[in-house]
């Protein structure tokens, strides 16, 4: 048997959490909650400008949604002894009509923000899941893709029925073949 199967049986066997992570690892968990917590922050400050009641508990949720992982991934990095990234401070609640309105983000305009910010979500999720070599790290990131991936479809189903959705040009096959 050779070096490197030798040294990956004893150190990558057995259970997934008495694994190393290695350093992409370590960066991917550390950039999710710098960024995770950056999102919450944004989201709390945009439900702010939210007048859609459909808006705000999807908001909410999104929200709700990002801080349970943050703290799933906070606590491995915890457990294997690395620092965490600063936490944005929580906004403030104001009330909506106390935003001057040309301050004021719109609706369409805020659903349209945290809907790109899923998008961009399932990306950094599918990176994790593809570098990891933790099956633990692996399927968190994944259950965490499939959790974004019903929010993503809830924000587009939302921006249709509001009629905020802008979409790009839209083929039209030539019926002439």
């Amino acid at each position: 048997m050779n070096f490197f199967r030798r040294m990956t049986m004893g150190i990558l066997s057995g259970n997934p959490q008495d694994e190393p992570l290695h350093y992409g690892e370590v960066y991917g968990l550390w950039s999710f909650v710098l960024t995770g917590n950056k999102m919450i922050a944004n989201h709390q400050m945009l439900l702010n400008h939210v007048g859609d009641d459909d808006l705000k508990k999807l908001m909410t949720e999104a929200i709700d949604g990002a801080k349970g992982e943050v703290k799933q991934v906070s606590e491995i990095l915890r457990a294997n002894g690395i620092a965490l990234p600063p936490s944005a401070p929580e906004p403030p609640e104001v009330e909506l009509e106390s935003i001057p309105v040309g301050a004021r983000f719109i609706d369409p305009d805020v659903a349209a923000t945290a809907s790109a910010g899923v998008a961009a979500s399932l990306v950094a999720c599918s990176t994790m899941m593809g570098q990891s070599i933790r099956e633990d790290v692996g399927m968190m990131f994944g259950q965490f893709h499939t959790n974004k991936a019903m929010l993503g479809a809830k924000f587009l189903k939302l921006l249709k029925e509001k009629g905020w959705l802008m979409p790009p040009p839209l083929h039209q096959p030539n019926k002439e073949g």
